[in-house]
């Protein structure tokens, strides 16, 4: 990936993501939760899955096409960020930056994560 270093936080990119049972990846889209961090530059994504379950999640947050900024996430269509399945990655792992995510969009994820983390 050709990106800056320090500008890969809020991107929509592809990587290889493990399985749950960590027995093999498949590349996905996932979302760039922060920028590189130590000297490994290692990033923190979140899974992105085009599957939207029956049952969403309060960690789950759904992007519609229909949605202000959808095109620029660079995604095809409606997906889920799943922002319970998280993963330390070093940033070589990713493929290809996708798009970004809007400021709106932004703004929930950080909600959401507060949510999740409350203590």
């Amino acid at each position: 990936m050709t990106e800056k270093p320090g500008m890969v936080k809020n991107s929509v990119v592809l990587v290889p993501f493990p399985f749950d049972e960590f027995d093999a990846v498949k590349v996905r889209p996932a979302l760039c939760l922060t920028n590189e961090i130590g000297s490994f530059d290692h990033v923190i994504i979140a899974f992105i899955s085009s599957k939207i379950p029956q049952e969403v999640l309060k960690s789950d947050l759904i992007l519609s096409q229909k949605i202000q900024g959808f095109k620029k996430t660079g995604l095809m269509k409606d997906s889920v960020i799943r922002l319970h399945k998280l993963v330390t990655i070093p940033k070589s792992l990713i493929r290809r930056k996708l798009g970004v995510i809007s400021p709106a969009t932004n703004s929930q994820i950080k909600e959401k994560l507060l949510n999740m983390f409350e203590y």
